[in-house]
């Protein structure tokens, strides 16, 4: 029986499924290993250094949220269903939350920053458009939900046995009806 030719490809996927089973932290070359049924040589040819294949594991983490993202959301309410949908992530997936939410970002000085970096460049004008509200104000709520969905979210994935899921989507609920008032307030 010919030897199982060991791909990069095969790597990532490998310390991808670990990762998303178990958290980063079970990304380890003995573990890729054992879950690809060979040595550690193989292994180490790909990765030189495991912050690598940690960026590898991190840059599948964002397509799969993004396609699951994207599967989760209802067309006819985007902004209000993205972040139901981020809420069900974290409940169903998460580790995959947290490596998503959880990693160093670089040159990063303020919130403006993040939500440069994070958000869609577009969406604060469609939210302007949806809600009939200013860009400015469209920004301002966009970065608030951001905010309130990434910490109601990293509640809901790290906590056992954990918070029932209609009393996170009742918060998320409110605190979007808070904002939006805010938002709407001249």
């Amino acid at each position: 029986m010919p030897k199982q030719r060991i791909t990069k490809d095969m790597v990532v996927d490998a310390a991808f499924s670990l990762a998303r089973s178990g958290g980063m932290h079970e990304v380890l070359v003995k573990n890729i290993a054992r879950k690809l049924g060979c040595s550690v040589q193989p292994i180490y040819t790909y990765c030189q250094n495991m912050e690598g294949l940690h960026q590898d594991v991190l840059a599948r983490t964002r397509g799969f949220v993004k396609r699951y993202i994207t599967e989760h959301i209802d067309k006819s309410d985007i902004f209000r269903s993205t972040g139901y949908a981020y809420i069900r992530l974290a409940e169903e997936e998460p580790h995959i939350f947290q490596m998503f939410i959880l990693h160093r970002r670089c040159n990063i000085h303020s919130l403006h920053d993040i939500y440069e970096t994070e958000a869609s460049s577009d969406m604060a004008d469609f939210i302007s458009k949806e809600l009939q509200i200013s860009t400015e104000k469209a920004k301002q709520l966009h970065m608030d939900m951001l905010i309130y969905t990434t910490g109601i979210g990293t509640i809901l994935a790290t906590t056992e046995p954990g918070i029932p899921v209609h009393e996170v989507t009742e918060q998320l609920e409110h605190a979007y009806q808070t904002f939006l008032s805010q938002a709407k307030q001249s």
